[in-house]
């Protein structure tokens, strides 16, 4: 027993570490990467607080982080467990009150992030202090979960109902002058860069503090009421119309706003039980659960089996895109916004001045919004190099081609990126649907090329599907999967078949789409009720917004891979006819006013009936739940074939394709996730019931079929 009782001494002497400086004692919480509230860390400040409180020598304490933060939260593995365990232990409330009973000035040194509850630890000091790029927050929400060791309680005493009740139920960070404007933060020093010289300066704080009585946050009260009950109600009722419209669908930022509510009707103590009964709720929950897959699900899909960490990687110093138009100029955009030179080429100057001029305008809303400073957007927009030829092309370490989706002309760009650019360069395609393999055999160095299929808008979204193609080396999966985390991006790994992961399931999502208007759902019921389900947008809606052209240029190049005999959807091809491409034409599923405001067509359903009617197709009522049941179940019908084929390495890989590419409602966890929930022997009874209704589409994969007998989920399946 006494070793063992040694061994946790010692651990938690390496996780918090104790120093004096002239009557100032020095707690450093050294836990990296994030100095994390992990096991042991509280136990050892508490130890380090009652060793300051006991030496008669010690006037004041000041408790900073190690490394590049403070702390930036809790450990959210500790969350996970507690999720698997159906346990929830006590939490950090009882260690935050002892902080916050220390007799001595305990003054929190912020630089970094103190997030979660790394900004609970803070605000049970007596005094905070930050440097002026610090960020605090609560980002709680963001895992479906709220504050649970009096976050909501001890915020709105220091920064009032409105601003906590933004801050729990938003869980976006804040910056430390603002912080302090709020009154998080009691003051914002500009102390000289580096760890010594925070720490000088988080002491001299200290030493002004030092003997002067402390005020225990829990005891304020001054800031817990905007005036009547009736005001604060309004208040309340103000933020979680915001919160609903930001986080449609989810639990959790109403709890938050519940338990920040509570703080202004209850005593400090009750109103922490009410904040703990409300994190229990939410943790259990199936928003949770989703959230910290997802959470984990972006870490996990950057694990390749047979790409190990030690592989090498090439070195990405500057770029090339061929194509200067949507897609083109967004990648461009987001090399550049990495620092990365880019060349950007396009084959007629007319084209290439359209390209440049979108990316100037994209640049200068940036700048509007706030987002850029004018100086970022220039210094930006000068990293891209305009050009006509090819010219400059041995250069470039990575080249992206993003040019018309056509074979023909992939392999003709190709053949020329394989005979100028230098031996060592990578060479990737943004091709949505295209095969990597016929494009790589236009070149003389197929282990060099790849997919890297951005998502529109490229310098928006976060997604990026890496595709591997048959020769695809290890040397260019592991750089490009690197490169992806540099640009902002999400990489995930997959396969090379048609539509790859995310546009392969997308097909038969928008086929079921098609078919219930075509069967007799109204264009706006089949939006609505995905949206109700959590999309981002309508599945029609969405066929709008990239142009219905596109889809219906590449049906015609792949009619000949079509199945005989079974049904396709006709209506989107009759609309391109017609010359209704969606936003582009002002028409599509939908009209669009001047500001492509969405107006639903009366005349176009009437059409579409009539169509419908001469093809023998029976019209009837449709309800919301078949039509989500028809369109999510498609999605993961053909998610498990695509896993079961090996072209996506895990469910979870899908999963997060799907909410970072396809707008899929994170809290519901990503298509695969949400099947699991629902359970797979009942998904797979209604696939089964739509194919006796529906047809050779309705199909059962295999694996789901397998895994619905044996009574297990998609998390279970492992490739043999």
């Amino acid at each position: 027993m006494p070793c063992f009782e040694e061994h946790c001494a010692q651990l938690m002497a390496e996780l918090v570490r104790y120093a004096k400086e002239d009557g100032v004692a020095v707690v450093t919480i050294d836990n990296p990467p994030v100095n994390a509230l992990g096991p042991g860390v509280a136990e050892a400040i508490v130890e380090a607080l009652s060793r300051a409180e006991g030496d008669p020598d010690v006037r004041a304490i000041v408790v900073i982080g190690a490394g590049k933060t403070f702390v930036a939260g809790a450990d959210i593995k500790e969350f996970a467990k507690m999720r698997a365990s159906r346990e929830c232990g006590p939490g950090h409330t009882a260690f935050l009150l002892r902080v916050e009973d220390c007799v001595k000035p305990v003054v929190m040194a912020i630089h970094g992030t103190a997030f979660g509850g790394g900004l609970e630890l803070a605000m049970a000091g007596h005094y905070r202090v930050a440097l002026p790029d610090a960020q605090v927050g609560q980002p709680e929400v963001k895992l479906g979960i709220i504050p649970g060791a009096g976050g909501t309680q001890r915020l709105p005493r220091l920064a009032g109902i409105a601003k906590a009740a933004e801050m729990c139920s938003l869980g976006e960070p804040v910056k430390a002058r603002d912080a302090f404007d709020a009154g998080i933060i009691d003051k914002v020093i500009d102390a000289a860069s580096g760890e010594t010289q925070w720490r000088a300066a988080a002491v001299s704080f200290a030493r002004e503090v030092a003997g002067k009585p402390v005020r225990k946050t829990r005891e304020r009260t001054e800031n817990l009421s905007v005036g009547t009950d009736a005001e604060n109600a309004k208040v309340l009722a103000a933020a979680r119309d915001i919160a609903r419209k930001k986080w449609r669908g989810r639990h959790a930022p109403l709890a938050a706003i519940d338990a920040v509510e509570a703080a202004t009707k209850l005593p400090f103590e009750s109103g922490c039980q009410r904040e703990r009964d409300l994190f229990i709720e939410c943790l259990f929950s199936e928003e949770s659960s989703a959230l910290i897959h997802a959470f984990f699900g972006e870490r996990e899909v950057a694990k390749i089996p047979d790409v190990p960490k030690e592989t090498p990687v090439r070195s990405i110093r500057s770029a090339a895109v061929v194509g200067a138009g949507t897609m083109g100029g967004g990648i461009a955009m987001v090399f550049a916004n990495a620092g990365i030179p880019v060349l950007l080429k396009e084959s007629d100057q007319a084209a290439l001045d359209r390209g440049l001029a979108t990316i100037r305008s994209n640049y200068a809303n940036s700048v509007k919004r706030g987002r850029f400073t004018q100086q970022y957007a220039g210094e930006r927009m000068a990293l891209i190099t305009p050009t006509l030829s090819y010219d400059d092309f041995a250069g470039p370490d990575v080249v992206i081609e993003a040019a018309f989706e056509s074979m023909a002309l992939k392999k003709e760009i190709f053949g020329e990126l394989s005979r100028v650019c230098k031996s060592d360069a990578i060479l990737a395609s943004n091709t949505s649907t295209l095969s990597i393999d016929d494009i790589a055999s236009a070149t003389k160095r197929p282990d060099s090329v790849i997919g890297t299929h951005f998502f529109s808008p490229a310098n928006v979204m976060r997604l990026l599907e890496i595709v591997r193609g048959a020769a695809t080396s290890k040397e260019t999966i592991a750089t490009c999967m690197q490169l992806s985390k540099r640009l902002g991006k999400v990489g995930v790994l997959v396969g090379n078949c048609r539509g790859f992961v995310g546009n392969r399931m997308f097909h038969p999502y928008r086929r079921e789409a098609q078919f219930l208007v075509e069967e007799g759902a109204s264009i706006e019921t089949v939006d609505r009720a995905l949206y109700d389900f959590g999309m981002a947008m309508g599945p029609l809606s969405v066929a709008d917004l990239a142009g219905l052209d596109i889809g219906w240029r590449i049906r015609k190049e792949h009619r000949h891979l079509e199945p005989p005999g079974v049904r396709q959807p006709f209506a989107e091809d009759r609309l391109c006819e017609m010359g209704r491409y969606g936003q582009k034409t002002r028409a599509g599923w939908y009209r669009y006013d001047e500001q492509r405001r969405q107006v639903p067509d009366p005349e176009l359903a009437e059409l579409v009936r009539g169509w419908s009617r001469e093809r023998g197709i029976r019209q009837r009522e449709i309800s919301a739940q078949e039509i989500v049941e028809r369109c999510i179940y498609a999605l993961v019908n053909e998610g498990a074939r695509i896993l079961e084929e090996g072209f996506a390495l895990r469910a979870v890989d899908i999963d997060i394709i799907y909410l970072n590419g396809y707008g899929f409602p994170a809290h519901r966890g990503g298509p695969m996730f949400y099947a699991d929930t629902i359970g797979l022997k009942k998904v797979y009874e209604r696939v089964c019931d739509f194919e006796r209704t529906q047809g050779e589409n309705w199909r059962p994969a295999p694996l789901l079929k397998h895994l619905a007998e044996q009574g297990k989920s998609f998390v279970d399946f492992k490739r043999p």
